[in-house]
């Protein structure tokens, strides 16, 4: 579900005037640059954070790691590269089994979590962040099904921009998540609430998953996919 008509400064003031602890998350493709920078402007973004592995497009160059960080000087945004530590191709080779890097392993190691502290800290500085990867749909973006997922325990507010008035929390992609999957309660194994959740994190991001073998044909494959959730989206 999409929050629509509510203003930026809404989601990121309770109702006794205090900041909350709001984190923004947004993805590029099929936006222009001046789209971009008017979205993260309405949401009163401070500071930017790149969490692709490989901050470069070939197909949007206006979003190359260069470019995009003296843009977003222009704009008084700060850019800060985090695909290091939470980019979903790690280098470190623990974090793939035949050639398929884990969701889960990247989620315990210790770059990933400095990465996830990082954010905490910008955050506790006072820095109205946005995590920033390609994909426009959240769910097809390792944005929300690994890095939000490790961090909805963290008391921080989790909303995806979509569009100029509309965002969508963490909370309701998951419900979308579980409807698009086709998930459904096991009686004998769910008794947790939130492990209908976990089981969609972990058929999505095994989905999503990179893999080092036959890299162009999973690329393809991901945007083919994304493409068709897009229409439906």
């Amino acid at each position: 579900m999409r929050s629509e008509g509510k203003a930026p400064e809404e989601l990121l003031r309770m109702s006794n005037g205090v900041m909350t602890n709001t984190l923004f998350t947004i993805g590029y493709s099929g936006r222009s640059i001046d789209n971009f920078i008017t979205l993260l402007e309405r949401h009163k973004i401070t500071a930017l954070c790149d969490v692709r592995s490989v901050p470069y497009s070939g197909r949007n160059r206006q979003f190359n790691r260069e470019t995009l960080k003296k843009v977003l000087k222009s704009h008084n945004i700060e850019y800060i590269f985090l695909g290091e530590e939470l980019g979903a191709r790690p280098k470190d080779p623990s974090c793939y089994v035949d050639g398929k890097a884990l969701y889960q392993k990247i989620a315990d190691s210790t770059l990933f979590k400095n990465g996830l502290e990082r954010i905490s800290v910008g955050m506790q500085k006072d820095y109205i962040l946005a995590l920033m990867c390609a994909e426009k749909d959240p769910m097809a973006c390792h944005r929300s099904i690994l890095i939000c997922r490790n961090l909805r325990n963290r008391l921080i507010d989790i909303h995806h921009i979509i569009d100029h008035d509309a965002t969508e929390t963490q909370a309701d992609l998951e419900k979308r998540l579980i409807a698009q999957l086709k998930l459904y309660p096991d009686l004998f194994k769910d008794v947790d609430p939130n492990a209908l959740i976990e089981r969609a994190y972990e058929v999505q991001g095994n989905r999503m998953a990179y893999v080092e073998k036959g890299e162009r044909e999973q690329d393809e494959t991901l945007a083919e996919t994304v493409r068709e959730e897009h229409e439906r989206y």
